[in-house]
């Protein structure tokens, strides 16, 4: 009498087909849609969103479809372009739904403003959660909204760059868009910055993505010209330089749009959305910590400090005292 033995190999296999869970390798392949899906990165402060809402406003003044997403906690991005009036976050707008046991809708949570469509992804209370699941959770529920059915020319992503865990680095890490703006300024802080994005998008350049860096925008701009060295140094071109100027200033203090035709500033963001439109993703080089001191004059970095090593008698300081040793030492025959 003869057993019929089941094919274990396929058995096993089929197990591990059923048990398979979502890669978290980066897709391979050139980008296909026709969206370009933009993130813009930047140290807290330096006018990303001030950059991005006036970008935006220009775009649709161009005639294209653009959405804008804030997907930095502080939720700024949009109030800038709302003209101060903070619209409803994505995290804030599902947690109330929920508890009411109601479903989110689109209008709860995207709105219109000189052809922009824009929403704010939100983030928890302060000390409450993490800032990057939010981040997470925020997209999960844009696409359970219908995001990839989107007909759009330009979705154009706030993310806040001198954070770096994974919430804040998805686009990066999951190609979710196909390239990155950086915005910086002549100072040592924010060029560090934006050196850690150049950093990042090289790093998982090498494991297969395809996300790369399209360029630097140069805001409050005095002239001293250490972030277009930086941009030359990393490889990447100088997409606008917007002036360190008194009038700037005081508009995007008062949530006003300047990036329209009828301000004197709408010529600089019409080249702006110009070069954005056509930069090609590219493979930054990112520069060490040397690297980019060298940028700087060395009296405003500190450079030929001589790192000095501390000792346990200094960690102690009045609680040093001499222990004997209990190393044997004997004497020399």
């Amino acid at each position: 009498m003869s057993l019929d033995v089941p094919n274990l190999r396929d058995y096993d296999a089929k197990l591990r087909e059923e048990a398979h869970e979502p890669t978290l390798e980066v897709p391979q392949g050139e980008p296909t849609k026709k969206t370009q899906i933009i993130a813009i990165y930047g140290k807290g402060g330096i006018g990303k969103s001030f950059t991005l809402a006036n970008l935006s406003h220009m775009m649709a003044e161009q005639g294209k479809r653009v959405l804008l997403i804030g997907c930095d906690p502080k939720s700024d991005t949009t109030s800038l372009l709302f003209g101060g009036k903070a619209c409803p976050t994505i995290i804030e707008t599902s947690t109330q739904k929920k508890l009411a046991g109601e479903e989110v809708k689109i209008g709860d949570v995207c709105f219109k403003r000189g052809g922009v469509f824009a929403m704010e992804l939100g983030g928890p209370e302060v000390g409450r959660g993490c800032g990057g699941r939010g981040i997470i959770h925020g997209f999960e529920l844009l696409e359970k909204l219908g995001f990839h059915d989107w007909d759009f020319d330009y979705v154009l992503l706030d993310f806040l760059g001198d954070v770096v865990c994974g919430g804040f680095g998805l686009p990066i890490a999951r190609d979710m868009a196909q390239k990155v703006i950086l915005v910086g300024s002549n100072d040592l802080q924010s060029l560090y910055v934006a050196n850690n994005v150049c950093s990042a998008v090289e790093y998982f350049r090498k494991l297969g993505g395809n996300v790369g860096v399209a360029g630097l925008v140069i805001n409050k701009d005095d002239g001293s010209g250490e972030a277009q060295a930086f941009a030359e140094a990393v490889g990447i071109p100088v997409l606008a330089s917007i002036p360190q100027d008194d009038d700037l200033r005081k508009k995007s203090a008062n949530y006003q749009i300047v990036g329209t035709a009828e301000s004197q500033w709408g010529a600089l963001f019409a080249a702006l959305g110009d070069n954005v439109a056509v930069a090609p993703p590219m493979k930054p080089i990112a520069l060490t910590q040397d690297q980019l001191l060298e940028l700087f004059d060395g009296s405003e970095t500190g450079a030929g400090i001589t790192l000095e090593p501390a000792s346990d008698a200094d960690m102690r300081g009045k609680n040093a005292v001499l222990k004997p040793s209990l190393e044997v030492i004997y004497d020399e025959a």
